[in-house]
């Protein structure tokens, strides 16, 4: 399957979350790892993907180096974070700060929008 570039947003742009989710979902299904993602927005100052994991699939321990931000769009995935787990389910949001390590794990069928923001330094 060829990988679609990320938009340009010279002139704004629109997506519908919900059909890429479920085509992401089922992507997830098939493959091996259970995991699919597709890049959204891809700007100096600005990252946008969207992820989906099938029930159970796991995204090993990792950390952005700039804020970040997981929106469960279907489902229900699970953070590991140093301190503790949080369960992030359908319609919420959870902001984690720069540099915070965490795995997430899909408890269902899940797919969650990623939002990178950028370094302090630009």
């Amino acid at each position: 399957m060829p990988m679609n570039p990320p938009e340009p947003t010279d002139h704004g742009v629109t997506f519908d979350l919900a059909s890429l989710a479920e085509e992401l979902l089922a992507e997830a299904r098939r493959g091996g790892e259970g995991q699919a993602a597709r890049t959204l927005i891809r700007s100096a100052d600005l990252r946008i993907v969207v992820v989906a994991l099938a029930a159970g699939a796991t995204i090993s321990e990792h950390h952005a180096a700039v804020t970040a931000s997981v929106h469960t769009l279907t489902g229900r995935v699970r953070l590991q974070l140093p301190e503790r787990s949080v369960e992030v389910a359908a319609g919420q949001l959870l902001v984690l700060g720069a540099g915070l390590a965490h795995d997430v794990h899909a408890e269902t069928d899940s797919a969650f929008l990623l939002t990178l923001g950028w370094p302090a330094s630009r």
